[in-house]
């Protein structure tokens, strides 16, 4: 991963730690979740059975090639389907070092196969009709369409796609804390991360003092080679990226956000992008309206909690989004207002194998991981009688 798309080495092994976990949670979990049920108020000698469907055609991205991957094969695999996997094309080899790791894990042949094919290339295998299911995390404008061609195949599908989650800081928020939350939350992977923190969401009375520390605490980043372990923010994965994300940074500059920290790509090889903090980001900029997927964190001032729930909400994603308040109940009350597939309070939204994980609007359907990513893509069977 570090090689490939320039992940600081200690989040590449924290992601193959990750993939262990959803593996031992399926292991050990997998068979009780999938065991045949009676409903309890259904007819005499009715059962409810839970088959596989078959090949699964798996479409991962770049930015977390390992933990993406593992996510959707682990639980389908122990539905009993079999998966081939469509890597990215600038993280193949991590695409087939994993079917490796099948191999010599000792499963059976053809279980997980690693295709290395181009992206125009992905629309014959979804018609293929040995496939019977696909699942893709990507952006927003890739499910739509590879959702187009699953759906005129009647095949189903799983999505998880883009996100410009909202963080809302509310007046009594302990800002020290949701400073270094939301600061890790927008520079995991250098930014590049759907469920990353994107739009903070700030009330009025605390912006000035919230923007102080949280431009501390993002200008101290170590920014460099990602295989130096003293390094927390490497490059952007490849330079039509970085060069898109500056063009954002721009257009919102122009229409009237401020620069706090950064904004600029910094010079020398490889693609990094500075740190950046801007504010004052308003409706119409990029910067409110896009997933800037990168290092830059956009301020959104509101004057109290229900206008922060309007903002968070205007947006065509629904991916996540956190709350911060030193009132718990306040923050649970809030963010089931909010219209996201994961809330986290006085925390930020990461994945977890015990738990449902997708989104909602744009950023897709469908729900990966816990017992929910076990039924994914199952034929849930109904047999009635002796």
């Amino acid at each position: 991963m570090t090689a490939e798309m320039g992940k600081p080495l200690a989040q590449s092994v924290a992601e193959i730690e990750k993939c262990a976990l959803v593996c031992e949670y399926c292991a050990a979990h997998g068979a009780r979740i999938l065991a045949d049920q009676t409903p309890p108020i259904a007819p005499a000698q009715a059962r409810v059975l839970f088959q596989p469907l078959g090949v699964v055609l798996a479409i991962m991205p770049w930015n977390f090639p390992f933990w993406q991957s593992f996510r959707a094969a682990a639980p389908a695999l122990m539905a009993g389907n079999t998966m081939v996997l469509k890597p990215a094309p600038i993280t193949a080899g991590c695409g087939l070092a994993i079917e490796k790791v099948f191999q010599r894990a000792g499963a059976p042949r053809g279980i997980f196969q690693t295709v290395l094919v181009e992206t125009g290339q992905a629309a014959a295998l979804i018609a293929d009709p040995r496939v019977r299911a696909v699942t893709l995390t990507g952006s927003t404008r890739a499910g739509q369409s590879v959702a187009a061609l699953a759906g005129a195949a009647m095949k189903p599908g799983v999505f998880e796609l883009g996100g410009s989650d909202a963080y809302l800081i509310l007046h009594d928020a302990d800002l020290e804390h949701a400073a270094q939350i939301c600061a890790q939350s927008r520079l995991i992977n250098s930014g590049q991360s759907c469920i990353a923190a994107k739009r903070f969401v700030v009330v009025r009375s605390v912006r000035r003092e919230f923007e102080r520390r949280l431009v501390e605490i993002m200008a101290a980043s170590r920014v460099g080679d990602p295989t130096d372990p003293a390094n927390s923010v490497g490059p952007l994965a490849r330079a039509d990226l970085r060069d898109h994300l500056h063009e954002q940074v721009r257009r919102s500059v122009r229409r009237g956000a401020r620069v706090l920290l950064g904004g600029k790509p910094l010079p020398g090889p490889g693609f990094f992008f500075a740190p950046t903090v801007l504010t004052d980001v308003l409706p119409g900029m990029p910067a409110y309206e896009e997933e800037l997927f990168g290092p830059v964190a956009a301020i959104i001032e509101v004057r109290d909690e229900a206008g922060a729930v309007a903002v968070a909400n205007d947006s065509i994603y629904g991916l996540g989004a956190a709350v911060f308040s030193r009132n718990r109940t306040r923050a649970r009350r809030i963010a089931a207002q909010i219209e996201a597939g994961a809330i986290a309070v006085n925390d930020f939204v990461r994945s977890d194998p015990t738990l449902p994980f997708g989104g909602v609007k744009q950023s897709g359907y469908g729900r990966e991981l816990g017992e929910w990513g076990l039924r994914s893509f199952l034929n849930v069977k109904t047999v009635v009688g002796a």
